[in-house]
């Protein structure tokens, strides 16, 4: 069973939900954002989201925008945000990691170079955003030749006879994209949520997480209640970007301020018993 796998299992067991938080990588510097990788399980990260900085992340609102191009002064590359990932398993080898991003620096890359080399740091599955199911064979045989999750997204707009096609190849979790629009934006309300989330599960097993839009802990303890998992990403990227100092460089306070945010967050999705 993957690390994916196993995680949902068990807190399926505990009778609660996973709060699954996003880190940018080398935003605003190597050093910081390894800091905060290792310190998110302390802080209740059930599961962990890091992002490979893109110059040109479509799906994403201007905070992840900015933490992106924050990544790519800091030295962000493919190379790097592995050795990332391989850092961070020398010390943990039980929270599953997904990496998040576009798919130019994989095709950059090579696509079977990537998944081999990802699974070796330690990553444990995927979410290219700007894959749509009909591509998915450029990923889905080298991921699945290396034990990476394939991880989909569906959003409000995703109509009933195209979900099969989105769950073809899918594994790990559906990442439900809980509004129409991009990152960091408004949040889907719980009567939104009580409808779509039902219509996913008549179709699939597989866990749900519901993400973009969810930045306070009564939105995320809300989001597990209706799925299996909250995505909290922009909010904690705000938190970040406000203790920077002018030039865009970490401070003292950066690190304590964003695993300080992270523990409220978890403490009201652990708390949300489902």
């Amino acid at each position: 069973m993957s690390r994916i796998a196993s995680r949902f299992a068990a807190l399926k067991q505990q009778g609660r939900g996973a709060l699954i938080p996003y880190v940018e990588a080398c935003d605003p510097d190597y050093e910081t954002s390894l800091a905060l990788l290792k310190g998110m399980p302390g802080a209740g990260a059930d599961l962990i989201e890091v992002g490979m900085p893109f110059s040109d992340p479509s799906a994403d609102g201007p905070t992840i925008q900015k933490a992106a191009l924050r990544g790519l002064r800091g030295g962000a590359n493919m190379p790097r945000v592995l050795e990332m990932i391989a850092e961070f398993r020398r010390d943990d080898h039980d929270t599953p990691i997904i990496l998040m991003g576009y798919l130019n620096p994989i095709e950059a890359y090579g696509h079977e170079r990537f998944c081999a080399d990802a699974a070796r740091a330690g990553v444990d599955g995927l979410i290219i955003v700007d894959v749509p199911p009909e591509e998915g064979d450029l990923l889905r045989g080298p991921a699945a030749a290396n034990g990476l999750d394939i991880i989909r997204l569906v959003a409000p707009t995703t109509p009933d006879a195209r979900l099969p096609v989105v769950l073809n190849g899918a594994s790990g979790f559906l990442y439900y994209v809980s509004i129409t629009g991009v990152t960091g934006t408004r949040t889907a309300s719980t009567d939104e949520l009580a409808v779509a989330i039902p219509r996913l599960r008549a179709v699939t097993d597989l866990p749900i997480a519901i993400g973009f839009g969810i930045r306070a802990p009564a939105q995320a303890a809300n989001a597990v209640r209706a799925a299996d998992a909250a995505v909290v990403a922009s909010a904690l990227l705000n938190t970040l970007e406000g203790t920077l100092d002018a030039d865009g460089n970490a401070t003292a306070q950066t690190v304590d301020s964003v695993l300080s945010h992270l523990r409220e967050l978890a403490d009201a999705v652990h708390a949300a018993r489902v």
